[in-house]
């Protein structure tokens, strides 16, 4: 069965923690309920990191993980696709069906979320160029070392200091991808709406319940990171999780009104 999307934009009701630890209930269920989905998906990634982290050895060119990154984000926001139409369909009484779920994937490049990743994809590659002006605003006139056998130049005060600054400029960027794309993707799926809209929409909610949703981000940072220490097979459970409680959390936030 195909579901239509919806014209306009929804309003959206408060976020509680009772509806982000709903959010989780109802993602493990899912889970559970589409495992082989779930794996599916997942093996995706887990097999770009392998290959991210076989190339950097390989070649000893450490350039290639910024090229590896740049990639996820045009990949990532389809995958999520995948797990919201699976849990979207869950949640409406109806079976997971591998062929409509596919079909939902792709008809996703005729509509607005290929916007959407050209302008997660842009602000990626403006941290990069920045990255690169921050190691030769505090290591530029240091000597040379290749970071795949010394580390040391890290260590030093000036190497110290550009890694906490690059951090910190990190995390505002990072937090921008948030506030951007936490409502907006699922919103893409679910309405008919224009990804300016979309991401504007996001951005807002997110400025008006910070604590909860900034908690909700140092959430899905902190699950993430853990599951990709163990050789990124962590991904195989974060990365349905993470997906299907996105989807529920934004079918709790919505005016079932409008």
């Amino acid at each position: 069965m195909h579901l239509t999307p919806k014209p306009g934009t929804p309003k959206f009701v408060p976020v509680t923690p009772l509806i982000l630890r709903t959010a989780l209930q109802r993602s493990a269920a899912d889970m559970k309920r589409a495992p082989i989905f779930a794996v599916g998906i997942a093996s995706i990634y887990v097999l770009l990191g392998w290959f991210m982290a076989w190339v950097t050895h390989a070649s000893g060119q450490t350039y290639w993980l910024v090229l590896a990154a740049v990639g996820f984000p045009l990949f990532s926001p389809f995958a999520a696709v995948g797990f919201y139409d699976v849990s979207r369909r869950f949640s409406r009484g109806m079976t997971m069906n591998w062929r409509a779920t596919l079909s939902v994937i792709l008809r996703q490049s005729k509509r607005q979320l290929p916007s959407l990743c050209a302008i997660i994809v842009m602000i990626f590659l403006f941290w990069f160029f920045l990255a690169h002006m921050i190691f030769a605003l505090f290591l530029g006139l240091s000597t040379m070392t290749h970071v795949s056998s010394s580390l040391d130049v890290f260590f030093t005060s000036n190497g110290l200091m550009m890694l906490s600054f690059g951090t910190l400029v990190g995390a505002c960027f990072a937090a921008l991808l948030y506030m951007l794309t936490v409502l907006a993707l699922p919103l893409l799926l679910d309405r008919e709406v224009d990804f300016i809209t979309a991401m504007i929409t996001s951005f807002t909610y997110v400025q008006r319940f910070p604590l909860l949703m900034f908690s909700w981000a140092a959430f899905i940072a902190s699950v993430t990171f853990v599951a990709m220490i163990p050789g990124f097979l962590g991904l195989f459970i974060a990365l349905p999780l993470l997906g299907h409680a996105t989807w529920h959390l934004y079918d709790q936030l919505i005016d079932k009104d409008t």
